[in-house]
């Protein structure tokens, strides 16, 4: 009997579609770039801005620098000295209730490169912090290294000042003046600023009556004035 004869077992087949699934990771991860965060700017910005905020705070300081040699370099050419003023003379005299002042004031200008120019200035007189005398001096030049000689009359309202006067026949009261002035240094002008003059402990005497004049006491004056001139103030 003859042998029969079986069929060769068949090769064992991958199948295609499982091996193509399988192996599409693989070549994707293969393909695929590594993740690598980008660094941060925010360090790069703080470098910035500090190296900002040193060059500005370089600058300012440098400014001051040259400002201050500025000022010295004008202080040294020119020598300035604020003003000065006193009251000289205070005679007081009453009619009824009328209160008549004659107030003489000297002005005194020390520098020698710088000339004050001054609007009309407006005196007040106090007695006991009361106002009791309103008065005006007009516009006046005061020179390089002159002295300016002022003279007004103050006049009061409805102002009895004979129980203060009774005894010695004087009252100690309060001379304060303001006006406006501005400064000339050779073509230099400044702009007008404000001054005030204190004049604090005056003595007034009594001269109704009598004849010749009354020395006041006490006369110096506090001299409140800021002027610009450049980056310097008087």
């Amino acid at each position: 009997m003859a042998d029969k004869i079986f069929p060769a077992a068949k090769p064992t087949t991958v199948n295609p579609t499982v091996a193509t699934t399988t192996a599409k990771p693989q070549i994707y991860n293969a393909a695929r770039p590594v993740y690598r965060p980008h660094p941060h700017r925010h360090r790069r910005s703080c470098y910035c801005y500090f190296y900002c905020c040193l060059w500005i705070i370089f600058i300012i300081m440098l400014l001051l620098i040259i400002s201050a040699i500025a000022t010295a370099i004008i202080y040294l050419l020119y020598r300035p000295h604020p003003p000065s003023f006193s009251v000289s003379n205070l005679q007081i005299s009453q009619t009824n209730l009328t209160t008549r002042f004659n107030l003489t004031v000297v002005a005194r200008n020390p520098s020698n490169k710088m000339t004050f120019y001054y609007d009309s200035v407006s005196v007040l007189i106090y007695s006991n912090e009361v106002d009791v005398g309103d008065g005006l001096i007009p516009a006046f030049v005061c020179g390089k290294q002159s002295t300016a000689t002022l003279k007004t009359v103050v006049r009061g309202e409805n102002v009895d000042l004979k129980l203060d006067m009774k005894e010695k026949r004087s009252l100690h009261v309060k001379v304060e003046m303001n006006a406006k002035v501005k400064v000339k240094i050779g073509r230099y002008e400044s702009k007008q600023a404000h001054v005030r003059v204190v004049c604090n402990g005056v003595k007034a005497v009594d001269t109704s009556g009598e004849s010749g004049a009354a020395m006041a006491k006490n006369s110096k004056c506090k001299v409140d004035l800021r002027i610009k001139i450049w980056k310097w103030t008087v």
